[in-house]
Protein backbone atom coordinates (compact mmCIF):
# COMPACT_ATOMS: atom_id res chain seq x y z
CA UNK A 1 0.00 0.00 0.00
CA UNK A 2 1.43 3.25 -1.45
CA UNK A 3 -0.89 5.47 1.57
CA UNK A 4 0.29 5.23 5.27
CA UNK A 5 -1.87 7.19 8.56
CA UNK A 6 -0.42 8.09 11.87
CA UNK A 7 -2.30 10.09 14.76
CA UNK A 8 -0.88 12.33 16.63
CA UNK A 9 -1.77 14.22 19.62
CA UNK A 10 -1.27 18.19 19.61
CA UNK A 11 0.96 18.53 22.70
CA UNK A 12 1.20 21.71 24.83
CA UNK A 13 4.54 22.37 23.97
CA UNK A 14 4.03 22.68 20.09
CA UNK A 15 1.10 25.34 21.00
CA UNK A 16 1.47 29.07 21.03
CA UNK A 17 -0.17 30.74 24.69
CA UNK A 18 -3.32 30.91 22.47
CA UNK A 19 -3.70 27.28 22.00
CA UNK A 20 -2.25 26.74 17.97
CA UNK A 21 0.35 24.54 16.26
CA UNK A 22 3.51 26.61 16.04
CA UNK A 23 4.16 26.14 12.14
CA UNK A 24 7.50 24.59 12.94
CA UNK A 25 5.91 21.87 14.71
CA UNK A 26 4.44 20.36 11.42
CA UNK A 27 8.06 19.28 10.31
CA UNK A 28 8.43 16.59 13.03
CA UNK A 29 5.23 15.35 12.72
CA UNK A 30 5.37 14.55 8.56
CA UNK A 31 8.78 13.53 9.63
CA UNK A 32 6.49 10.87 11.67
CA UNK A 33 4.46 10.07 9.09
CA UNK A 34 7.82 9.57 6.31
CA UNK A 35 9.30 7.63 8.64
CA UNK A 36 6.18 5.43 9.66
CA UNK A 37 5.75 4.96 5.90
CA UNK A 38 8.87 2.70 5.55
CA UNK A 39 8.25 1.40 8.51
CA UNK A 40 5.53 -0.50 7.41
CA UNK A 41 7.04 -1.26 4.10
CA UNK A 42 9.76 -3.40 6.72
CA UNK A 43 12.62 -0.84 6.86
CA UNK A 44 13.33 1.40 10.12
CA UNK A 45 15.01 4.99 9.48
CA UNK A 46 17.71 2.89 12.44
CA UNK A 47 18.24 0.34 10.00
CA UNK A 48 18.77 2.60 7.26
CA UNK A 49 21.24 4.79 8.81
CA UNK A 50 22.99 1.14 10.40
CA UNK A 51 23.25 0.79 6.71
CA UNK A 52 25.22 3.96 5.89
CA UNK A 53 22.68 5.75 4.27
CA UNK A 54 20.66 9.03 5.36
CA UNK A 55 17.68 10.81 3.29
CA UNK A 56 17.93 14.42 4.49
CA UNK A 57 15.02 16.64 2.75
CA UNK A 58 16.55 18.74 0.05
CA UNK A 59 13.17 20.27 -0.61
CA UNK A 60 9.86 20.86 1.20
CA UNK A 61 6.75 23.18 0.50
CA UNK A 62 4.07 23.26 2.95
CA UNK A 63 0.62 24.66 2.38
CA UNK A 64 -1.21 25.88 5.95
CA UNK A 65 -5.00 25.55 5.46
CA UNK A 66 -6.79 25.71 8.76
CA UNK A 67 -4.45 25.91 12.36
CA UNK A 68 -4.36 22.63 14.62
CA UNK A 69 -4.88 23.20 18.13
CA UNK A 70 -3.72 21.72 21.71
CA UNK A 71 -5.07 18.11 22.30
CA UNK A 72 -6.29 17.70 18.76
CA UNK A 73 -6.03 14.59 17.41
CA UNK A 74 -4.68 14.45 13.96
CA UNK A 75 -4.16 12.34 11.46
CA UNK A 76 -0.82 12.74 9.10
CA UNK A 77 -1.18 10.63 5.64
CA UNK A 78 2.25 10.28 3.71
CA UNK A 79 1.63 9.08 0.04
CA UNK A 80 4.87 7.99 -2.13
CA UNK A 81 4.67 9.98 -5.41
CA UNK A 82 7.80 9.42 -7.37
CA UNK A 83 11.03 8.00 -7.51
CA UNK A 84 13.90 8.65 -9.56
CA UNK A 85 17.90 7.65 -9.31
CA UNK A 86 18.92 9.44 -5.80
CA UNK A 87 15.57 10.99 -5.00
CA UNK A 88 12.43 10.06 -3.41
CA UNK A 89 9.15 12.31 -2.85
CA UNK A 90 5.95 12.01 -0.78
CA UNK A 91 3.20 14.13 -0.67
CA UNK A 92 1.89 14.95 2.69
CA UNK A 93 -1.10 16.02 4.56
CA UNK A 94 -2.78 16.42 8.14
CA UNK A 95 -6.55 16.65 8.79
CA UNK A 96 -8.25 17.22 12.52
CA UNK A 97 -10.85 14.82 13.82
CA UNK A 98 -13.36 16.41 11.92
CA UNK A 99 -11.84 15.13 8.47
CA UNK A 100 -10.64 19.00 7.59
CA UNK A 101 -7.73 19.46 5.84
CA UNK A 102 -5.30 21.67 7.97
CA UNK A 103 -1.63 21.70 6.04
CA UNK A 104 -0.58 19.78 3.05
CA UNK A 105 3.08 19.11 1.74
CA UNK A 106 5.45 17.83 -0.67
CA UNK A 107 8.84 16.92 0.51
CA UNK A 108 12.17 15.75 -1.86
CA UNK A 109 14.33 13.78 -0.17
CA UNK A 110 18.06 12.52 -1.18
CA UNK A 111 19.68 8.82 -0.67
CA UNK A 112 23.20 9.69 0.57
CA UNK A 113 25.97 7.78 1.85
CA UNK A 114 26.63 8.64 5.14
CA UNK A 115 30.22 8.31 5.10
CA UNK A 116 30.73 10.38 1.60
CA UNK A 117 28.22 12.39 1.90
CA UNK A 118 27.33 12.22 -1.61
CA UNK A 119 23.91 11.04 -3.26
CA UNK A 120 23.91 7.04 -4.05
CA UNK A 121 21.17 4.75 -5.67
CA UNK A 122 19.24 3.41 -2.68
CA UNK A 123 19.95 0.00 -0.78
CA UNK A 124 18.40 -3.06 -3.50
CA UNK A 125 15.84 -3.84 -0.45
CA UNK A 126 14.49 0.02 -0.59
CA UNK A 127 14.62 -0.43 -4.75
CA UNK A 128 12.62 -3.45 -4.52
CA UNK A 129 9.74 -1.88 -2.31
CA UNK A 130 9.57 0.78 -4.68
CA UNK A 131 9.01 -1.70 -7.20
CA UNK A 132 5.71 -1.42 -8.62
CA UNK A 133 4.38 1.92 -7.52
CA UNK A 134 2.86 3.81 -9.66
CA UNK A 135 3.97 7.54 -8.50
CA UNK A 136 0.78 9.20 -9.13
CA UNK A 137 -0.11 11.43 -6.09
CA UNK A 138 -3.85 11.56 -4.72
CA UNK A 139 -3.38 13.55 -2.06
Amino acid sequence: MNEQEVKIRVRYSETDQMGVVYHGSYIPYFEIGRVEWLRNKGVSYKSLEEDGVALPIVSMNINYKKPARYDDLLTVTTKLRNYSGVKIEFDCEIRNENEELLTNAHFILVFVDIKLGKPIVPPQYILDILKGFDFKSTI
